[in-house]
């Protein structure tokens, strides 16, 4: 059988709440992770991580934090988004060599990154944005997941109204103060199926050259 097309990927998403038990096999997690992290992020600096979340008793520690929900308590994976706001000011070195093994990035490139970029992070530092544009890398990152795990046969679940504190307790982050749970992600087999509610029309939602105006 042919692989879903991503149109048909983006058309057949839902968001399920209840998850058979059965585990995410491993080499499908790592491909998941991996295909999670192709996710573009500002000046590539990657500043967003993602914890997967298996052992049950911790699942359970995640289903506390999220008021209760069941999802992270019923599907065998939770995948933890952080943002990581003070990112940009660790070791780039390695993103920067990597760019020039592949050929991406030129000398020049480089050092306008290595300079304008971090100038740029450091003037969100200064206005207060820093983890704001973190946590918009690591929803992108999200967002892969959600779409890979689609294609892959596996339902998503992803869960907003939880304690930020206590979901880095139960990461085992609760002394970084500079990271931010961006989203909690449960993937699982769906153990149920849920009709597409609907979207409103193109034309309530997406305009032309200025807001309101038709296409």
């Amino acid at each position: 059988m042919a692989p879903p097309t991503v149109t048909q990927v983006i058309r057949t998403r839902r968001s399920i709440r209840r998850f058979r038990p059965d585990p995410v096999p491993e080499h499908l997690l790592r491909e998941l992770l991996e295909l999670t992290l192709e996710a573009p992020s500002s000046w590539n600096f990657q500043a967003r991580s993602v914890v997967a979340v298996r052992n049950p008793a911790n699942r359970e520690a995640l289903s506390r934090a999220a008021n209760g929900q069941r999802q992270p308590r019923e599907a065998p994976l939770t995948l933890v988004f952080l943002a990581e706001a003070e990112g940009w000011r660790a070791d780039l070195s390695d993103v920067y060599a990597r760019a020039r093994e592949n050929r991406a990035w030129d000398e020049d490139f480089v050092r306008s990154t290595a300079t304008h970029g971090i100038e740029f992070q450091r003037d969100l530092a200064a206005r207060g944005l820093a983890r704001e544009y973190a946590v918009k890398d690591a929803m992108i990152a999200a967002t892969h997941a959600m779409l890979a795990a689609t294609a892959f046969g596996l339902a998503t679940s992803p869960m907003n109204g939880w304690d930020e504190a206590e979901v880095l307790r139960a990461v085992g982050a609760g002394h970084r103060d500079d990271l931010a749970v961006a989203l909690l992600l449960s993937v699982g087999f769906p153990a149920e199926e849920r009709r597409h509610p609907g979207r409103r029309p193109l034309a309530r939602l997406a305009f032309g050259e200025r807001y309101g105006e038709g296409l």
